[in-house]
């Protein structure tokens, strides 16, 4: 049975039809009653962290910081019995913040962590209050007859740093029992049970507060599980659910996502409805044509080094997203910023491969118009390595369209990025698959020398050196020695007349391939990514570009 259902939608002229989830599908992706789903048990880790800390500054603001203040700090350290708690308190929260911050950790781990430390902080509150009380001090009288910051500390704990309600409650009986354990210990030693205080008394001043305390603790950890459960579901989108966001940009998101039945993991790319809605119809309605232009021409391509597109659609929030494959590796901007210019034969390795995605997206008499480091990703691809793939085809254009019908941005944005745009596409001019092979030759001189072919301070004086300016060698600017022949042919990328640039993205690849350079190896390529990125357990995020 389909986990989808049809829905017409229609922007503009065009009719397209969105898949949304089926309601009362089961719910596969929640959490089982004794696990926290994925994203709240992320979250918990991370608060783990920073209640530990707060732990730990609490004891000292009020055990020590009134001792330093009023200058009887020294005196405290006289009796253990007056610090020694104190201490392991402070210490023992840094420690557990050092360990819960630890990506060796797993979350479930640190869950665990946080549950005995909450018992251990509860008897750390309850030794530094009641462990030490000398016979004959009436105090004692007012610390036994008080409410223990114990109580407190379990509802704090309980709200603030989620688990699962089951073992959310055996934690909370454990360190309920703290003060009435080390309170009737005292007691027996100072023998204050008769005739001060009977054992009823006992029950009612110091058990049965937190009896109360732990029902109180136990319901906020069910609506904590149940608002995160329900947050799960929310997440769930048709057969994908989403696990953590990578990243956003101006008017959209990218979250990393994985298949309810398959071992697949996925990238969802969507707008944001706030984005567009103070935006005019008119405005919204390039939006959407957009989103759905990009999703359309993605999915027509095939090329292996143009990025996947799994499906697209609509939510029943009204958010757009497509569902793509997600990609293990870096882009070609943060590659540079990262490590700096490449080696001549990498840089040639990388062209070629992007002129293969723009090869067939031309041939489809389709125009990228957005080349530049950002949308060249650099990946893993099973054990092949500095494989490419083209990403973002949201600004792509047919030739045979109108400029005007090109656009499909908001008002006032220009078409493209001004670093890497041809002069005819400044110009509002027509273009075709040449002004894509200009782009090319702004990425390759950015990889090859770590800096822009012109830079500037505002987007017309960028904009106005491509339309008139003669770009320097990327030899010029390169640390490492470049071909001359690949000096010209990036020079030839960048010629102000497209007449005068290589014919095709077929061509540039045959005169790359004509460079007299030793190729890049896989294996040189494998080695650089072990000694780079072997230890990174997840893609390299990189700033998403905005849709």
């Amino acid at each position: 049975m389909s986990l989808f259902s049809p829905r017409r939608h229609h922007a503009g002229d065009a009719s397209v039809t969105l898949f949304l989830p089926k309601r009362g599908r089961p719910d596969s992706g929640s959490p089982r009653p004794s696990s926290l789903p994925p994203e709240l048990s992320a979250q918990a880790a991370r608060r783990l962290r920073l209640i530990a800390l707060i732990y730990s500054a609490a004891f000292f603001l009020a055990d020590i910081f009134p001792q330093l203040v009023t200058g009887h700090l020294l005196q405290m350290f006289r009796r253990p019995g007056d610090w020694v708690w104190t201490i392991l308190s402070i210490v023992g929260g840094v420690v557990v913040a050092v360990l819960a911050g630890s990506p060796r950790l797993s979350s479930e781990t640190k869950i665990h962590l946080g549950l005995f430390f909450q018992v251990a902080a509860s008897y750390g509150i309850a030794l530094s209050m009641y462990a030490d009380v000398e016979p004959n001090l009436p105090e004692v009288v007012f610390h036994v007859l008080s409410p223990s910051w114990v109580g407190i500390w379990m509802l704090f704990y309980t709200i603030v740093v989620p688990a699962p309600p089951g073992r959310a409650l055996l934690a909370l009986i454990a360190s309920a029992s703290a003060p009435p354990l080390v309170i009737g210990l005292t007691m027996t030693r100072l023998g204050y049970w008769s005739p001060m205080m009977s054992p009823l008394m006992f029950f009612f001043m110091n058990v049965f507060p937190y009896i109360i305390c732990v029902a109180m603790a136990y319901i906020g950890a069910r609506i904590v599980f149940r608002l995160g459960t329900d947050v799960s579901r929310a997440l769930d989108l048709g057969s994908y659910r989403l696990v953590e966001r990578l990243g956003q940009g101006g008017m959209g998101e990218v979250w990393r996502a994985t298949h309810q039945f398959l071992a697949r993991e996925a990238a969802i790319k969507f707008i944001r409805p706030e984005a567009i809605a103070g935006s005019t119809h008119e405005a919204a309605q390039l939006v959407l044509k957009r989103f759905e232009l990009e999703a359309r021409t993605t999915a027509a391509l095939t090329s292996a080094h143009t990025i996947d597109l799994y499906d697209f659609g609509v939510t029943e929030e009204g958010r757009f997203y497509y569902v793509m494959e997600l990609l293990d590796g870096v882009d070609g901007e943060h590659l540079v910023r990262r490590f700096g210019a490449l080696p001549a034969a990498r840089v040639i390795h990388l062209l070629q491969q992007i002129c293969q995605s723009l090869d067939e997206a031309h041939a489809k008499g389709l125009i990228h118009r957005d080349v530049k480091p950002a949308n060249i990703y650099i990946c893993r691809s099973g054990r092949v390595y500095d494989f490419v793939k083209v990403l973002d085809f949201g600004l792509v254009g047919h030739r045979v369209e109108p400029v005007a019908d090109l656009k499909l941005t908001q008002p006032e944005q220009a078409i493209g990025t001004p670093a890497f745009m041809a002069p005819e596409m400044a110009m509002g001019g027509e273009v075709d698959g040449r002004a894509d092979l200009y782009g090319l030759g702004c990425v390759a001189y950015w990889m090859l020398t770590g800096r822009s072919v012109f830079e500037g301070t505002s987007f017309f004086e960028v904009v106005s050196k491509h339309m008139h300016e003669t770009p320097d060698p990327p030899s010029r600017h390169a640390r490492e020695r470049i071909p001359p022949e690949l000096d010209a042919l990036v020079l030839a990328c960048l010629e102000k007349d497209p007449e005068r640039r290589p014919a095709s993205a077929r061509e540039l690849e045959k005169r790359l391939k004509a460079i007299p350079l030793e190729p890049w190896q896989d294996e040189q390529a494998e080695a650089w990514w072990q000694a780079n990125l072997a230890g990174d357990r997840r893609p390299v995020e990189s700033e998403l570009q905005p849709v």
